[in-house]
C-alpha cells in the first residue's frame, strides 16, 4: 500500500501464533466429532432410563459445536493496524480537518456531572489544532446542574488545556491526570505550576459536587449565565423546551486560554422533550447533536463517546484521521472503533469486565473478516456516512483543498435561536432520521445496527487497539450491575438476530459471508442459556438418581470428552494470560461466564422472545456510575456483591445448591458401592459437578459463612435451598 511520493499513514499486519491456533482448533473439531459419534451409537433404548436427558446433552452439545465454530470464524484471521502520524503530520498539519466530538449524558444522579465534565475537559484537551475542535454535550437530563457543571468546564478548560499542551499531560482528563501524577521536585517551576493547577481543579470539583450534592443552584450561581433563565420554564426532565447554550465560541477572537491560544467551541444541548412524543434515547440524542453541529461547526469527522469514557490518549484523533486521510485505502472507511477499556478494573477483575480477550483477539479477527461493528463508543465517523451517503469509489476526499461548506457568519446568540429547531420533537417527522440518516432506532443496540447498515452501504470499517488506550471508562462495581449490563447486551442482540436487521438477512450481498458470520456470536448470546443450564442441571441431577450420562473413565470413549475440557480450558487459560490477564482473573473470568450464561442470557432470551409474541417491550436501562463507600470497599478487596434481592440471584443460589446437594448423594453412592467404585461410570459427571461447586464457592460464602452487608439475603438463601431441595426430592422420587 501507499507509493514513494505518498507512504502510507497506516500498515495492517497479520497477528502471530496462527499455526497453534489452528492445530489447536483442529484438534476440538476432531474430538467434538467422537462426542457426537459416541452420542448417537450409545443412545439408551426407549425403556432404558435417562433416555430423553441423554438426548437433551446431546443437542446441548450440538449447540455447543455450532456456537464454537461461529466463534472461531470470528478468531481465525485478526489482524493489528499501526499508524504513521508523524507522516500524517508532514502532510497535512495545515490542513487537517475540523473533528465535531460528540458526548451524551442522561441522568445527572446516576452520571455525576463532575464526571461528565472530566471526560469533555479531556477530549477539548487533544493534541490537535483548537480552533478546529467543537465539543458537544447532549444533557437528556436537562438538568441545571450538568449545565453547571459545563460552565465551570468552560472556565476551568482556559487554564487546563495551555497546561496540558505545555507538559504533555496524559492523561487529559484532570480526575484522572491529578489521581495518578505525581509532583514534580526536580523542578521548581513545574511543581509550582502543578500545584496550582490541582487546587484550581479541586476547587472547580468542589463547587460542583457541593451545587450537585445540594440538588439546586443559588441565586447568586443563576446570575452567571444567562443560559440559567432556560429552566424557568422547564416544567420535568421529560418536558421542556429546547435549550441550547454555546458556552465556548471558537470564532470569537475573545474565546481564548490564558496564553491567548483559541479554545475549542464547547456547546451545551438539551432536546426539546414532550410527554406525546417518544425521545428515542441515545440514538435521538446523537442524532440531534448531528444536526445541530452540522449548523454550527459541520467537521467532516464526528466522534463520539459516552460521558463516562474520557479520553485516555491526546493521539486518538491522529490515530483515527491516519484511517480516513490515507491516500490509497482512506476513502473506503466509514468509520474507526476504538476498544472500550475500564479503569476502575481489580488486579483480577472479579467481574470480568476488562474483556482482554475479545479486544485483542475477537476484534481484530471481527476486522480481519472485513471491518468492526460500532459499539457506541469511542467511535469516529465521517458525517456523510452518518448522513445515509453511500460509498463510491470514484470519490475521493481531497484533504489539502477541503473547505468546509458551511460558512457560519451569524453570532453565537443568533445561531442558538436558529439551531434550536432542529432538535426540537417535531423536526424528524415524516424524514429520513432514525432510518436512513443518523442512528437507527426500534433497536436496543442502536449502535450494532447503525455500523452494520453504514457497511451495508459499501463503506469499510477500522478496528483500532492502540498500545495506550484511546478511552477509559467505569465498569460495573457489583455483580447485579455486571449481570444487568449483559442482559441489556444480549437483549439487543438476540433482538437483532430475530429482526430484519439480522446480519445474515440484512448483510445478504452487501458485505462479506464471513462478516455476516463474524456477527452472529455477540448476536446469539442470548441463546446459549437453554444448553449451558442444561449442563448445569441435568447431569448432576442424574448423578444423584445413580443414572451414568458420560462413559466410563476407563472407556477408550472418554478420551475425547476430556481432551476437548481439558485443551480448551488450557488453550483459554494460555490466551487469556496471553492478553495481559492473571491467573485468578482467568478463574474470575469463567465464573462470570457461567453466571452471565445463567442469569442474563436467560432473562434477556425470554424477554425478546416474550416481546415477538407481543407481550412485553424492552427498557434502556443506564448502569450507574457511582457507588457507595461500603461496596466500593468489597469491590476493591474482590469480594462479591450479594446485598440486593434479585431472582438473578435466586437463580444462583438455587443452582449453586442443587449441585452441592447432587455432589454430595453423588460421592455418597460412590464410595457406598463398591461396584460403582471399581467400575467408574460417574467420574465424570461427578468431575463436572465438582468443578460447578468449586466455581460456586463465592455464593456458598455469600448465603451461609460472610456477615457483612454484601452476603446474600435471608429470603434469597431460604428460598433457594427449598427450591434446590424439592428438585432433588423430586427426582429420588
Amino acid at each position: 500500500m501507499g507509493n514513494d511520493d505518498h507512504p502510507p499513514l497506516f500498515v495492517t499486519k497479520s497477528a502471530k501464533g496462527r499455526t497453534l491456533f489452528r492445530f489447536y482448533a483442529l484438534i476440538i473439531l476432531v474430538c467434538t466429532c467422537l462426542i457426537f459419534v459416541y452420542r448417537l451409537s450409545y443412545i439408551p433404548a426407549k425403556q432404558e432410563a435417562g433416555r430423553w436427558a441423554w438426548v437433551g446433552l446431546f443437542l446441548s452439545e450440538l449447540w455447543f459445536c455450532f456456537y464454537w465454530f461461529l466463534t472461531m470464524i470470528v478468531r481465525w484471521n485478526p489482524i493489528c493496524r499501526c499508524t504513521f502520524k508523524d507522516r500524517l503530520s508532514h502532510r497535512y498539519e495545515k490542513v487537517l480537518p475540523g473533528i465535531d466530538i460528540l458526548v451524551c449524558t442522561a441522568n445527572p444522579l446516576i452520571e455525576p456531572p463532575a464526571m461528565v465534565i472530566n471526560t469533555v475537559l479531556s477530549v477539548m484537551a487533544y493534541d490537535y489544532p483548537s480552533e478546529k475542535l467543537s465539543v458537544y454535550l447532549s444533557d437528556d437530563g436537562g438538568s441545571e446542574l450538568t449545565f453547571y457543571a459545563m460552565l465551570e468546564a468552560a472556565r476551568f478548560s482556559k487554564f487546563w488545556l495551555p497546561f496540558c499542551k505545555k507538559f504533555k499531560v496524559e492523561p487529559r482528563s484532570p480526575e484522572a491526570y491529578f489521581r495518578t501524577a505525581v509532583q514534580s521536585l526536580g523542578e521548581p517551576f513545574k511543581a509550582k505550576e502543578w500545584s496550582t493547577m490541582k487546587k484550581l481543579y479541586e476547587d472547580m470539583k468542589k463547587r460542583v459536587e457541593t451545587t450537585t450534592k445540594q440538588g439546586q443552584l443559588s441565586e447568586g450561581i443563576r446570575q452567571e449565565h444567562k443560559g440559567f433563565s432556560e429552566w424557568t420554564f422547564v416544567a420535568s426532565q421529560y418536558d421542556h423546551q429546547t435549550i441550547l447554550q454555546i458556552l465556548i465560541d471558537g470564532r470569537d477572537p475573545k474565546a481564548v486560554d490564558i496564553e491567548g491560544q483559541t479554545l475549542p467551541t464547547l456547546v451545551y444541548l438539551a432536546r426539546e422533550k414532550r410527554p406525546q412524543y417518544h425521545h428515542n434515547f441515545k440514538p435521538g440524542a446523537m442524532n440531534a447533536l448531528i444536526r445541530v453541529s452540522s449548523r454550527i461547526s459541520n467537521g467532516p469527522i464526528i466522534l463520539n463517546v459516552d460521558c463516562d469514557m474520557y479520553s485516555n490518549n491526546s493521539q486518538s484523533v491522529r490515530d483515527a484521521l491516519c484511517f480516513f486521510m490515507d491516500e490509497e485505502k482512506g476513502h473506503e472507511f466509514g468509520f474507526v472503533q476504538f476498544p472500550q477499556a475500564m479503569e476502575n478494573l481489580t488486579k483480577n477483575d472479579i467481574y470480568s469486565n476488562s474483556f482482554h480477550v475479545m479486544k485483542m483477539v475477537e476484534l481484530p479477527g471481527f476486522d480481519g473478516n472485513g471491518g468492526s461493528s460500532y459499539v457506541g463508543s469511542g467511535c469516529f465517523h465521517r458525517r456523510e456516512t452518518l448522513r445515509g451517503k453511500r460509498y463510491n469509489k470514484e470519490h475521493k476526499a481531497d484533504w489539502k483543498n477541503w473547505i468546509n461548506k458551511l460558512e457560519v457568519r451569524e453570532s453565537a446568540s443568533v445561531l442558538e435561536e436558529t439551531c434550536n429547531v432542529l432538535a426540537s420533537c417535531t423536526y424528524e417527522e415524516n424524514t429520513q432520521w432514525g432510518k436512513e440518516m443518523g442512528l437507527k432506532y426500534g433497536c436496543r443496540l442502536d449502535d450494532i445496527i447503525t455500523g452494520l447498515a453504514i457497511q451495508c452501504r459499501g463503506w469499510r470499517s477500522i478496528y483500532f487497539n492502540p498500545k495506550r488506550s484511546g478511552f477509559l471508562g467505569v465498569a460495573p462495581t457489583t455483580l447485579l450491575e455486571s449481570l444487568i449490563q449483559q442482559k441489556g447486551w444480549c437483549e439487543g442482540g438476540f433482538q437483532i438476530f430475530a429482526s430484519s436487521y439480522c446480519p445474515l438477512v440484512n448483510g445478504h450481498k452487501n458485505i462479506p459471508l464471513k462478516l455476516q458470520l463474524s456477527y452472529c456470536p455477540y448476536m446469539l448470546w442470548a441463546a446459549n442459556c437453554l444448553p449451558t443450564l442444561y449442563y448445569v442441571t441435568v447431569p448432576s441431577i442424574f448423578l444423584l438418581r445413580g443414572i451414568s450420562l458420560f462413559p466410563e473413565i476407563s472407556n477408550p470413549w472418554a478420551l475425547p470428552f476430556i481432551s476437548v475440557i481439558f485443551i480448551h480450558r488450557a488453550y483459554s487459560l494460555g490466551e487469556f494470560v496471553l492478553c495481559g490477564g492473571t491467573l485468578l482473573g482467568w478463574w474470575n473470568d469463567q465464573r462470570m461466564w457461567l453466571f452471565k450464561r445463567m442469569t442474563s442470557y436467560f432473562f434477556a432470551f425470554f424477554n425478546v422472545i416474550l416481546k415477538l409474541l407481543g407481550f412485553s417491550q424492552l427498557t434502556f436501562t443506564i448502569t450507574t456510575k457511582v457507588a457507595d463507600d461500603d461496596v466500593s470497599q468489597r469491590y476493591e478487596q474482590e469480594v462479591m456483591e450479594f446485598s440486593t434481592s434479585s431472582p438473578m440471584f435466586t437463580i444462583l443460589a438455587t443452582l449453586a445448591m442443587l449441585n452441592a446437594f447432587c455432589f454430595a448423594g453423588g460421592m455418597k453412592r460412590v464410595i457406598v458401592d463398591v461396584q460403582t467404585l471399581v467400575s467408574e461410570p460417574f467420574i465424570l459427571q461427578i468431575l463436572l459437578c465438582g468443578l460447578l461447586v468449586l466455581i460456586n464457592i463465592p455464593v456458598y460464602q455469600g448465603l451461609f459463612l460472610r456477615k457483612d452487608n454484601g452476603r446474600m439475603p435471608t429470603s434469597v438463601t431460604y428460598l433457594s435451598i427449598m427450591c434446590a431441595l424439592l428438585v432433588c426430592t423430586i427426582a429420588l422420587y
